[in-house]
């Protein structure tokens, strides 16, 4: 075993210290092994070049499972090598058998904090205050900095969707790579771009309003009133303008109902009672 100082050997007596503890510091790997284990042995030469590379950024702990049978059983362990990554307290990522020096270290780099972050920390923060064109400028460092983080460019891209430079935001997220754009957090950047650029464009609420008091077919008011109330939370209100368009008119804004409805839907996670009883009312009109 390798005398790093980033290598601990954890048991029942130490794990909560060595493990729980410092994951809220930085990420922490369990190697799940054994003596015995032949492909235990064969990856240990790439988790000791991990931590070579990686110094101190992550913490590589390693537990006997035979030795400690009921930490193994607690994480239910049923074959070896068995990796599990921690991060403030909990398994966050998990991997089983031999893994590559690319699958360990892009898990890892998931998961540990980087020097870009504390930019985007102060830029977020400058922009809670503000101050957003410092935190445009920062994250913008960030990115230089790092430019594969896409944590950033997403930061950025949110940060320009809330300053009305849509174009710019909708170019950054395009740019990214494919399994990037596949993440639910782009989805809901996306939707969030689409009704923050239509509610630039709307009167204010109180108008539209009493537009659609004295014009209830109104499908412009109805859509930009959609886009208003989704921007303030006010979601179930959004999705019955939506509706509303759908049933009138799906050739409106080339189906912005049905458009919209889905992107309400990304916007809370695709789960939940909402969701499925508009669901149910949007498929009642497809179908």
């Amino acid at each position: 075993m390798s005398d790093s100082p980033y290598i601990v050997v954890v048991n029942e007596q130490n794990f909560a210290t060595e493990v729980i503890e410092k994951s809220n510091q930085v990420p922490v790997l369990v190697d799940f092994w054994a003596e015995w284990c032949g492909p235990c042995k064969a990856i240990i030469p790439v988790l000791n070049k991990l931590v070579e590379k990686y110094q101190g950024q992550f913490i590589l702990a390693k537990l006997n499972t035979d030795e400690q049978q009921k930490l193994a059983g607690q994480f239910e362990i049923r074959g070896i090598p068995a990796l599990k990554l921690f991060r403030h307290g909990q398994v966050v990522e998990e991997k089983m058998g031999v893994q590559s020096e690319r699958v360990l270290s892009e898990m890892i780099d998931r998961h540990r904090e980087r020097p870009a972050d504390k930019l985007r920390q102060q830029a977020m923060l400058a922009h809670t205050g503000g101050e957003t064109a410092e935190a445009i400028t920062l994250l913008e460092q960030a990115r230089d900095m790092d430019p594969t983080y896409h944590v950033v460019q997403l930061d950025l891209a949110e940060v320009l969707i809330d300053s009305q430079r849509f174009d710019e935001a909708e170019k950054l997220v395009k740019g990214l790579p494919a399994n990037v754009q596949a993440e639910s957090k782009v989805s809901e950047l996306m939707a969030k771009l689409i009704f923050s650029s239509v509610a630039a464009k709307a009167p204010a609420l109180e108008t539209l309003e009493k537009t659609l008091a004295e014009h209830p077919d109104d499908l412009k008011a109805h859509y930009q009133l959609s886009a208003r109330k989704v921007l303030a939370g006010d979601f179930e209100v959004a999705l019955d303008h939506l509706l509303l368009l759908m049933r009138k008119n799906r050739k409106f804004e080339e189906d912005a109902g049905h458009k919209g409805l889905l992107a309400v839907f990304t916007l809370l996670g695709n789960q939940g009672l909402l969701v499925n009883r508009y669901r149910g009312k949007m498929a009642s009109l497809l179908y």
